[in-house]
């Protein structure tokens, strides 16, 4: 059977190369809906990671950067007041970066605007994106392992 064949088994190679394809669309969409809203894609990421306080070599990590790099992207969202550092209650010497309600609301619009995105998954039914749901939660806990 042809991995052209509806019903083949696909390769790995296959499916990282869908996922690839998916995934870079997807980061497209996210950049150019973040920009809508003088955002860079990695200000917009930030914003995305905060779902609470976030020290900033936290923030490094989850952006494979260094963390003289966060230093510039946060105080540029400090200064749009979307982002605020506060001392970490268990070690004052750390500093962690928390969303304003300003940051929240506009990562929330960010993501609403993902217009491509929106479109794609609006051509699964129900079952379907419960089914891609599953599978993809299935993956992220290996994906997101710390190395």
């Amino acid at each position: 059977m042809s991995a052209t064949t509806p019903h083949a088994v696909p390769t790995k190679l296959e499916l990282l190369e869908l996922l690839a394809a998916i995934g870079t669309a997807q980061w497209r969409d996210f950049a150019s809906a973040a920009a809508h809203h003088g955002l860079t894609s990695t200000q917009a990421k930030v914003l995305a990671q905060l779902k609470g306080p976030l020290p900033m070599r936290g923030l490094a990590t989850l952006l494979v950067c260094d963390a003289s790099n966060v230093t510039g992207i946060v105080d540029r969202l400090e200064a749009r007041e979307l982002v605020r550092r506060e001392p970490d209650p268990a070690d004052r010497r750390v500093k962690n970066v928390v969303a304003t309600d300003a940051g929240r609301e506009v990562i929330r619009r960010v993501r609403e605007e993902m217009q491509a995105t929106h479109g794609a998954l609006d051509v699964l039914d129900d079952t379907e994106r419960a089914t891609l749901h599953a599978l993809l939660e299935r993956l992220r806990p290996t994906l997101e392992k710390e190395a």
